[in-house]
């Protein structure tokens, strides 16, 4: 479960002045971009704006012009505090929470295996709960140097379920992972880069900078391959290695036969910058 407290305050009720645009995306030069906008929780998500996650996710899904997406929270406080820990919420007992759990996970990110484009989680501040569970399920991290990172949820009686748990473990050392899971205890993002979850920390006001670095390195690779590369990490984690590179995925077997693919070999003779056509 993904309700959280803050610095042993739980994250509020939602605010009747809430924002009617709580998550925005915007596409712009291949780029999406995926805001939280929930300042008056931290940027913690409920029903709705995991809804509406969701919808987004879906949507990028199926864009082809859609090269690389850049998932934050809104201001300089909070990436996501969790779930908003709202009266209707709380209603629900763990077996209920459990029961009902999505699918795709907390934010309609942290399980997703059918996104076949790079994620760069843009951490901001806080991303507690769900919101470090949506972090698990980015492929590239950039954090400011004040971002603390912690799955909090058994010091209010809860649970990581939507993959905090079984993807911690996965993702940093074993004995880092438990030291976090069995303490709820957060971490900076200094002690998160060391154990690996982090790709670079930076300052705040260095953190857009190192973003936009982090994306000018994905589009200059062929599209076709990059989301080959993802689609043949997230489909055969539970493979050998001899086994996986045998698996016809369609996003593979796209990037062999691509435009791309010859623009880049063509580029390279011609010493020039290659041209994707993204297809």
């Amino acid at each position: 479960m993904t309700a959280v407290s803050v610095d042993g305050a739980a994250v509020g009720r939602t605010s009747a002045s809430a924002p009617v645009d709580e998550v925005t995306l915007t596409i712009e030069n291949h780029v999406a971009t995926v805001v939280i906008d929930r300042q008056h929780v931290l940027n913690a998500v409920d029903g709705r704006s995991q809804d509406r996650l969701n919808e987004i996710w879906e949507q990028l899904e199926t864009d082809p012009g859609v090269r690389v997406v850049v998932v934050t929270g809104a201001g300089n406080r909070s990436f996501c505090a969790g779930a908003d820990m709202s009266a209707d919420a709380m209603d629900k007992t763990g077996l209920e929470y459990w029961a009902g759990l999505d699918p795709n996970g907390f934010g309609g990110l942290s399980l997703r295996t059918t996104l076949d484009v790079p994620v760069i989680a843009r951490v901001n501040g806080y991303a507690l709960g769900g919101g470090m569970e949506m972090v698990l399920g980015a492929d590239i991290v950039v954090a400011a140097d004040t971002a603390r990172f912690g799955l909090t949820e058994p010091r209010v009686g809860r649970l990581a379920l939507d993959g905090g748990i079984h993807q911690l473990v996965r993702r940093v050392p074993y004995t880092q992972a438990m030291g976090m899971l069995l303490t709820g205890r957060k971490a900076d993002a200094a002690e998160m880069q060391a154990m690996g979850l982090v790709n670079e920390v930076v300052t705040a006001n260095e953190l857009d900078a190192a973003v936009q670095r982090w994306i000018d390195h994905i589009l200059a690779c062929a599209p076709t391959s990059v989301r080959a590369v993802k689609q043949m990490v997230t489909q055969t984690g539970h493979l050998s290695a001899a086994e996986a590179r045998g698996l016809r995925l369609p996003a593979l077997m796209a990037a062999l036969d691509s435009e791309d693919s010859s623009e880049g070999v063509r580029a390279f003779q011609e010493k020039r910058a290659p041209v994707w056509p993204g297809r």
